[in-house]
């Protein structure tokens, strides 16, 4: 191990939270900077008519082995602050909705997907030949491909029937991808399904927080850093990086040119964006620029108390012709939240946005009334729409993410952008903070 150094983290988002606990655990002085007055940067806690509530609503896997070590590292319980669920794809059947009921039994890889499939109710025949075959097909290729090209493209080359693409992996890619499949990555999104449909049972999970995003990790991760010596300053923005006086170091400041120290070296954890500012004619900053992005929405609708979903989360049939934009509702009032909160996710959200919040809200309540076959769900006494306007970078196929080659000695990106096996998740967030950590402490 390295002697004690002190190292700067830039951006309290998980990527940076990652980076810096692990530089903490290696017995380093950490100094964090966020921006923002709140901690958690794109996956945060959000207050909004006296209600905590998330800036999204998120699902995690358990193939997320990174980001469910580093919250058991900071002292929180996965167990106890995530709902597990088997893997599942569910629509409000009950009403007669277009829809299916797929969910995995807990039993060993890879029968639980081959029992799950063989009682699914709503696909026919072909449906579930076509998802046997895509999944054996992957197996064998090792869910690698020779030359990336779209999601629409792979599962046309496979012979992917227009109902399982309608309710099976066009949400499962835009969720994961929060790219439309005639956009997204199919490389990306294969390796996204071999960590969770080719791996252990277990890794297949679906994760649903029960508690806001502030306490499922940034909370835990800057009492942990405040147990060690390192310094957590929110709302304080880092304009500047310039050289330090040894080789290596790096001078920080703020955008007022007042010093905020000088460090052993920097994690970047910022978004795209600020990062090519900072380092604009340090290192080449063309990747960072050419990232496009996508936006992801979350609908907050409030019901009185008795009402109650069937389940914790549900799938919805989105169809933009009908302007029935949600792909995935949530009760949270089954998750530790308000009773009669639900919670609509819209991914890829830019055309669901154009005619503005209003017209959103109204479409998904249209929306929910139509699919669970319940008027008075078109009238929530409460409703509220956030959207994260660059959410994710759009993961189209063949695109050159950036890493840290090349950069100057004592800084290192770190960022769900960042080149790496999976898209822009919290996973690989935290991925990308502690190979960012190890970078700088190596």
């Amino acid at each position: 191990m390295s002697a004690p150094r002190h190292y700067a983290v830039i951006g309290a988002g998980w990527a940076g939270c990652a980076a810096a606990v692990a530089l903490a655990a290696a017995g380093h002085r950490v100094s964090l900077f966020e921006a923002a007055r709140t901690l958690g940067g794109r996956a945060r806690r959000v207050e909004l008519d006296d209600r905590a509530l998330d800036n999204g609503q998120h699902i995690l896997l358990g193939a997320y082995r990174s980001t469910l070590a580093l919250m058991k590292q900071v002292g929180v319980d996965p167990a106890s602050a995530l709902l597990r669920l088997p893997l599942q794809m569910r629509y409000p059947l009950a009403t007669g909705a277009e829809g299916m009921d797929f969910v995995a039994p807990r039993l060993p890889a890879p029968w639980h997907v081959a029992v799950a499939l063989l009682r699914a109710k709503g696909l026919a025949r072909e449906d579930k030949m076509a998802l046997a075959r895509f999944s054996t097909t992957a197996r064998w290729m090792g869910w690698q491909l020779h030359q990336d090209c779209s999601v629409a493209e792979l599962l046309q080359r496979y012979e992917q029937t227009p109902r399982l693409i309608r309710l099976m992996w066009r949400p499962l890619c835009i969720a994961a991808l929060n790219t439309p499949p005639e956009r997204a990555s199919a490389q990306v999104f294969l390796k996204v399904l071999r960590d969770s449909l080719g791996a252990r049972r277990a890794a297949s999970d679906m994760l649903i927080p029960r508690v806001d995003l502030g306490a499922l990790l940034p909370d835990a991760a800057a009492a942990y850093l405040g147990k060690r010596g390192g310094l957590v300053q929110a709302g304080v923005a880092v304009a500047r990086l310039l050289p330090g006086n040894d080789e290596g170091s790096w001078r920080l400041e703020d955008r007022a040119a007042e010093s905020l120290g000088e460090f052993a070296g920097v994690v970047l954890a910022t978004g795209p964006d600020a990062a090519a500012q900072l380092l604009d004619g340090l290192h080449d900053t063309a990747l960072l620029q050419a990232l496009e992005h996508e936006p992801i929405t979350t609908c907050y609708l409030q019901y009185p108390p008795g009402v109650r979903l069937p389940a914790p989360f549900l799938a919805l049939a989105d169809d933009a012709q009908r302007q029935a934009w949600g792909q995935f509702v949530f009760d949270r009032g089954q998750l530790g939240g308000e009773a009669g909160l639900l919670a609509v996710v819209v991914s890829a959200a830019g055309q669901a946005i154009a005619d503005g919040h209003a017209a959103l809200a109204d479409g998904i309540t249209r929306q929910l009334a139509s699919d669970f076959g319940d008027t008075a769900l078109a009238t929530p006494g409460w409703s509220r729409v956030i959207t994260e306007k660059r959410a994710t970078f759009a993961c189209t196929p063949g695109l050159q993410r950036p890493d840290n080659t090349g950069m100057p000695a004592g800084l290192a990106l770190a960022g769900d952008y960042v080149a790496g096996d999976y898209p822009a998740t919290l996973e690989g967030a935290v991925r990308s903070g502690m190979a960012a950590a190890r970078l700088l402490a190596a």
